[in-house]
């Protein structure tokens, strides 16, 4: 049997601009399974990717923020870096998010957060000067993301482009079926009653069952208001799927309920599934929150 080939371990440093949208960024790395670290002092950085390539506990991905906030220190950042590029045990890559000065003075008075230089100087003279200190960074970085024009969702879609391994990222869809006795679901997104439809649990021979036995299933769905429901819900999920996947959304949970959560909602909840399980961008599980009480 051929072995499988090494997988060569992530190391990502996310360096910029106050207020550039380092935050977001680490955050859409963490997203995409990186093992994440904010304001990590540079004299520890080697001893952080060191953990990335250890046999007996390997993290494959592993991201740092390192910025302004480090002070003296941070004019040791690109020996550092320099150190981790040379390393044939990792790939090493340094990401510089920025923005115009307008903009990133714009958006800390929005937030009223102080800027890290600016207690002896104003906002304006702390951009510039922080600019001045980072240029450095900058020249080495493998990849500038100017956030002067993008959403919070765009800069999430450019990060997941770097940081990810080639494959689409999807919207995880949980469509879970409840019954409205032990309350709706905190979680749920979009909510859809099917009590309009007739109840098994008043057939003997149905009760004890749940909607993933057959019969019950087909006792639902032989109603014409069940398939026109289907019908019109999937229409609207579709429509309402490719939105929020271009809105960045990454989970979104459907929650379909009935009385008791273990007939009606179950097998609308399994058709709704399988016809929506096809659809583009889409990562699709089904759930039973109260399939299993009696």
């Amino acid at each position: 049997m051929a072995s499988r080939a090494k997988v060569v371990p992530q190391c990502v440093v996310v360096t910029g601009l106050s207020g550039a949208g380092k935050s977001q960024a680490i955050h859409a790395l963490e997203d995409l399974g990186y093992f994440c670290i904010d304001n990590l002092p540079i004299a520890l950085i080697g001893t952080f990717a060191d953990l990335s390539v250890r046999e007996e506990d390997p993290k494959p991905r592993v991201a740092v923020v390192v910025d302004v906030r480090e002070g003296r220190n941070l004019s040791r950042l690109p020996a550092v870096y320099r150190k981790l590029k040379r390393r044939g045990d990792l790939h090493a890559s340094l990401v510089f998010l920025e923005a115009d000065e307008d903009i990133l003075v714009r958006r800390f008075s929005e937030t009223r957060r102080p800027h890290p230089l600016g207690r002896k100087m104003s906002p304006v003279e702390a951009v510039k000067e922080e600019r001045r200190q980072m240029a450095p960074l900058r020249a080495l970085a493998d990849h500038v993301i100017d956030t002067s024009k993008r959403s919070v969702h765009e800069l999430r879609r450019r990060v997941f482009a770097l940081g990810g391994d080639g494959t689409e990222e999807k919207l995880v869809v949980t469509v879970q079926s409840f019954g409205f006795k032990r309350g709706a679901p905190t979680d749920a997104d979009l909510l859809f009653d099917v009590r309009f439809l007739k109840n098994p649990h008043f057939v003997a021979n149905l009760r004890p069952l749940t909607g993933l036995d057959p019969k019950v299933a087909r006792y639902v769905m032989r109603e014409p208001a069940a398939k026109r429901f289907l019908t019109l819900t999937a229409a609207l999920m579709r429509f309402l799927l490719p939105q929020y996947i271009a809105e960045g959304k990454a989970y979104l949970t459907v929650a379909i309920g009935c009385t008791g959560g273990r007939h009606r909602s179950v097998a609308i909840a399994e058709v709704l599934g399988r016809l929506l399980k096809r659809t583009k961008g889409v990562q699709l599980r089904v759930r039973h929150r109260d399939a299993a009480d009696v």
